[in-house]
């Protein structure tokens, strides 16, 4: 039997950018109070993958934008520089310092684990708004709305899709987007967890030799993220928006500020036409597609950026 849920907004996905997204929509208050915004996972539960990730100033900015940063930076010890060692004997090691002064430095710098980010983003949401253990199995459009029929039957009906399902997004499908390349780049991460402590710098410390670049830094006194990546080896990589290497350290990063800044742009637009003349649902329609084109706008140079660097290999350290 068909059962049908009507959303504002829905976010396929649940990951930093998923989970961000609509924390983002909801405190930007999208949406109104007959249907709201909600996320489609697939899996039964967030999936927390991975071990740990940098975040570089640009992810801080957003975090505090969300109203997380500090509860994350209780867990996490900032990082006071960066060091890089080169095979190279022409080239001497290279040690960036930060400042460490306060908080608001224009350079913080800090290894955060994955569960702690995704695990705050969760229980900032209100109970029932990500609906687990759904799998789409197609989607269509119905004049303006989209369609998203599920495995079990349930249609899903919304005026915003928000594709945040990673590699193979369905909504990147549907949009007909290119597939993910073959890069030719691979990366390995671990943690570790030292009972006694490590007894290291706090420091981001890399080591490059040829296509090779390896390094490690603490996330704490007691724990350490480390990572290896390199070339020749075929790896498949991109998101639902812009595709990046696995070595420029801003997946997590990009995903938060996505998330504001697609917030900021819906909810300007339509709050704009609820402060002049309402006409009705059409309106709602129209407002909304500025509000994507805003911003498409915005980001794409910032996508450009982003790709450009992870052509080069090259980690971004400075956002």
């Amino acid at each position: 039997m068909e059962y049908e849920i009507h959303e504002d907004i829905v976010i396929v996905g649940a990951g930093i950018a998923g989970l961000s997204s609509l924390y983002s929509s909801r405190t930007s208050q999208i949406g109104n109070s007959e249907s709201g915004s909600g996320i489609i996972r697939r899996s039964q539960r967030v999936r927390i993958v991975g071990f740990a990730l940098t975040m570089w100033t640009n992810a801080w900015r957003a975090a505090d934008a969300l109203g997380i940063g500090d509860s994350l930076r209780a867990t996490s010890f900032r990082l006071q520089g960066i060091k890089f060692c080169y095979r190279n004997p022409s080239l001497r090691s290279q040690q960036q310092a930060h400042s460490a002064d306060h908080k608001f430095d224009k350079s913080e710098s800090r290894c955060v684990r994955r569960k702690d980010l995704l695990e705050t983003l969760e229980r900032e949401l209100p109970q029932g708004t990500i609906r687990y253990s759904s799998r789409i199995v197609s989607i269509e459009e119905s004049g303006r709305l989209k369609l998203l029929h599920l495995a079990d039957g349930t249609v899903v009906r919304t005026k915003v899709l928000i594709g945040c399902d990673g590699a193979n997004s369905m909504v990147a499908k549907w949009l007909g987007l290119q597939s993910p390349v073959n890069d030719r780049r691979s990366a390995i991460r671990g943690f570790v967890d030292y009972m006694d402590g490590h007894g290291f710098e706090l420091k981001l410390h890399t080591y490059i030799s040829g296509d090779v670049r390896y390094g490690f830094m603490p996330c704490d006194h007691k724990s350490i993220y480390w990572f290896c990546s390199f070339a020749q080896s075929l790896f498949k990589s991109c998101d639902a928006l812009h595709p990046m290497t696995p070595d420029i350290g801003q997946g997590g990063c990009s995903s938060l500020e996505d998330s504001i800044i697609l917030a900021r742009c819906l909810g300007e637009a339509l709050l704009a036409k609820r402060t002049c003349n309402d006409k009705g649902k059409d309106e709602d329609y129209v407002m909304i597609e500025k509000g994507l084109e805003k911003y498409s706008r915005e980001r794409r140079w910032r996508s450009f950026s982003l790709i450009s660097k992870s052509i080069c290999c090259w980690p971004d350290t400075r956002e």
